[in-house]
């Protein structure tokens, strides 16, 4: 499957964004979606994760209560609504998909990849 991502921008601390993964495909009932984010100088790592057929999304501590996940299954697309954003937050976001559990969270676990969309919060 093939994701596209969009969304990414310059935001001040403490504003919203959201971010969009479309699938170029059906995204079929045993896949989950996830999205992870890379910034300069580190890996990258797991922000975000939900099961496309039913309701189980799993969290990064670090952004957990301030981003949601979500899906509309009509347009094959998952969302990652971010709020109170901070300078740390600052990467190049990616949605992956994989077959199976939202619940692993390493990058290899995942196998397809959008291209990413640079998220910038700076005053």
């Amino acid at each position: 499957v093939l994701l596209q991502a969009s969304g990414g921008g310059l935001v001040q601390p403490g504003g919203s964004l959201r971010l969009s993964c479309a699938a170029s495909s059906r995204i079929y009932s045993s896949y989950s979606m996830g999205w992870f984010r890379q910034s300069p100088g580190r890996e990258r790592e797991f922000v975000a994760s939900m099961a496309w057929s039913y309701d189980r999304s799993h969290y990064a501590d670090s952004v957990k209560d301030r981003f949601a996940i979500s899906r509309e299954r009509t347009k094959n697309t998952v969302y990652l609504q971010m709020n109170s954003l901070k300078p740390d937050d600052t990467a190049v976001y990616y949605c992956a998909a994989r077959v199976g559990s939202p619940a692993l969270f390493m990058v290899n676990d995942w196998a397809y990849w959008g291209q990413g969309t640079l998220v910038t919060v700076s005053s």
